[in-house]
């Protein structure tokens, strides 16, 4: 056998995100919206049909959610979601995605403002 002498290449530019960094990525993002609690984790359940038990290392940061469960906790959390976004680089994306939110937000509160002027305003005949 001949030793292995090949060419190794060194990841020029970012770091790739680690899995600790994901996993403690998700754990702060679930614990930030959910909190520690057995409700998080009854939550976190709801959300993604996971056991009790996996639901509570995902909330508790021993382990992270993969596929199918992680697109779930996206749908659901904003702060999974942000948090994603953040590991991909990509934080001015989930800006404009709450852009839309916001503009139906303000419109409700502006619609509302002009409830309550209509209200005091008097009438005269």
């Amino acid at each position: 056998m001949f030793p292995k002498t090949g060419n190794t290449f060194q990841n020029v530019g970012k770091k790739p995100n680690t899995q600790i960094e994901y996993r403690d990525a998700i754990w702060i993002a679930l614990t930030s919206e959910l909190g520690g609690t057995h409700q998080a984790a009854k939550t976190t359940m709801r959300w993604t049909g996971v056991s009790e038990r996996t639901a509570r290392n995902w909330i508790s940061g021993t382990h992270a959610p993969a596929g199918e469960h992680l697109v779930e906790l996206m749908r659901n959390s904003d702060a999974v979601l942000s948090a994603v976004l953040a590991l991909a680089g990509r934080r001015e994306a989930h800006a404009f995605a709450r852009l839309d939110l916001v503009r139906t937000e303000l419109q409700a509160m502006l619609d509302a403002i002009d409830v309550i002027e209509d209200y005091r305003t008097p009438i005269l005949d």
